[in-house]
């Protein structure tokens, strides 16, 4: 291989680092993205949505370190569950969810547009490894 091949080489992966910078940039530029963050925004601002996602962040952990313990009961899970109702009651929660959901959705659907020429899950690929 000569030097020349080894530039060439070196810039096509600039060019394809290039490129993935300037999707990210678009990305976040898309209304999906910009609702997600103002909706997540608004719910970090909320001091009621805090309280609900703390409460439930705690009957979680409980529950989960009840069922690893094996004491786990139906209690527990009712009252996991409730605390999670209330919090998706909440109007901000509810604007957070449904933004949430919008931007998974288009975030699939460019996720199937870069896959598709590579023929394998770019997403699931960049997500992690030892995925069968």
């Amino acid at each position: 291989m000569s030097i020349e091949t080894d530039a060439t080489e070196a810039a096509t992966d600039d060019q394809v680092e290039a490129l993935a910078s300037r999707l990210g940039d678009a990305i976040a530029d898309i209304p999906e993205y910009r609702r997600f963050e103002e909706a997540q925004a608004a719910v970090q601002a909320d001091d009621e949505a805090q309280e609900r996602i703390s409460e439930f962040e705690r009957l979680r952990q409980e529950f989960a370190m009840a069922r690893q313990a094996g004491r786990a009961d139906q209690e527990t899970m009712r009252k996991v569950q409730e605390a999670q109702r209330d919090l998706h009651s909440l109007p901000v929660m509810e604007e957070y969810v449904d933004a949430q959901d919008e931007l998974q959705d288009r975030l699939e659907t460019l996720n199937e547009a870069v896959s598709a020429p590579l023929e394998v899950d770019f997403g699931g690929e960049a997500g992690g490894c030892c995925q069968d």
